[in-house]
């Protein structure tokens, strides 16, 4: 790689689950590249997320601080070539507990750091926004492409609605070098237990019931968090007639119940223990009421993405279950102080009040 191609990337939530597994493999892949992370290391972030290789580098720094402080974003963009937006509050149930946060973070915060890129047009080469695929609400046909309606059904969907379109509008005014990528959901190491496949696997390892919104029956596109990160890898790379004002969705094209992941999870988990000769007890199904402003179904349609970068996913979903399954068995110092945020009280449509 020439120098000339040097890159320097200011990663916004960088000691997130997406945001530091995304560092990683870029700063692996791209040795000469410089990386600014800046996080307000709020429960979901943790500077143990990002390695002590490169926190020792002279390649990092990190900058504690939020994405709201327009002088620090300003600052910080006015250094760089290139901006990955992660930085947000993004757990559904969450939103519904405290909603006001992700709409002062997500929208916010969004436009502290689009205005910031504007104000640095002339230097800013790509800015990689991550939005989500909970801005489309329950799909509305049997595969979600980028046109599908916008009907988000909670707080954080809504939050991010406006994010994405912020964003967007600055494209068609401005002409700023923006990508969005709507992520469908996403799973791998260091995800926040709050997250649904996390809370399932380390309720495994503690002997508890599993925690079943309604049914169980509602579907899900899951993506392991590596396959994302190459999609933001050749979003990165990409010559601006390709993805300049463009939204991607990234999402395996398959969804999948949650009853049924609960019962691959507990498979699995029975294999890994025989494998290591430890007794397993199965963890029994606990089905509670179901989340307000439940999404039902989202299956992507990655065919954009596909066409246009070659992308497509990697990882099938039960060899990223086990490689996810083994991280948390062996990095128990790492979430066990986590596990009493597994779940916060929500109202339910009934009134009632209910650990979601």
């Amino acid at each position: 790689m020439s120098k000339q191609e040097k890159k320097n990337i200011l990663i916004t939530g960088g000691a997130g689950f997406i945001g530091s597994n995304t560092l990683e493999f870029l700063f692996k892949k791209y040795p000469n590249y410089n990386f600014i992370v800046l996080d307000a290391l709020t429960y979901a972030g943790d500077i143990k997320n990002i390695p002590d290789y490169i926190k020792e580098s002279k390649n990092f720094k990190f900058w504690y601080g939020d994405i709201r402080n327009t002088k620090l974003v300003e600052h910080l963009i006015s250094q760089v070539d290139t901006v990955i937006h992660f930085a947000a509050e993004t757990h559904v149930s969450r939103s519904i507990y405290d909603d006001a946060n992700f709409f002062e973070t997500d929208v916010m915060g969004t436009h502290r750091v689009t205005n910031a890129v504007l104000r640095n047009r002339e230097k800013i080469k790509r800015f990689i926004h991550i939005s989500t695929s909970e801005v489309y609400g329950t799909a509305l046909k049997k595969k979600m492409d980028e046109l599908h309606d916008l009907n988000p059904a909670s707080p954080y969907a809504a939050a991010k609605v406006g994010a994405d379109r912020l964003v967007y509008s600055y494209v068609n005014t401005y002409g700023i070098p923006a990508v969005i990528i709507r992520p469908f959901n996403m799973y791998g190491p260091k995800q926040h237990l709050e997250k649904l496949i996390p809370r399932f696997i380390t309720s495994c390892i503690l002997n508890e019931p599993l925690t079943i919104h309604g049914s169980g029956n509602s579907e899900r596109d899951f993506t392991y968090v590596e396959d994302l990160v190459r999609a933001i890898d050749l979003i990165l790379h990409a010559p601006d007639s390709k993805v300049k004002g463009e939204v991607f969705n990234v999402g395996s094209e398959k969804s999948i119940s949650i009853n049924k992941i609960a019962f691959i999870i507990t498979r699995l988990m029975k294999n890994i223990y025989k494998k290591h000769k430890i007794k397993y007890q199965q963890s029994t199904m606990n089905n509670i009421g179901d989340r307000p402003g439940q999404v039902f179904r989202h299956t992507a349609d990655a065919s954009k993405i596909k066409k246009i970068l070659g992308w497509k996913p990697a990882i099938v979903f039960e060899e990223g279950l086990e490689m996810t399954i083994n991280w948390y068995l062996e990095n128990k110092d790492w979430w066990q102080d986590k596990i009493w945020m597994r779940h916060v009280p929500v109202e339910t449509d009934k009134g009632k009040m209910e650990m979601h």
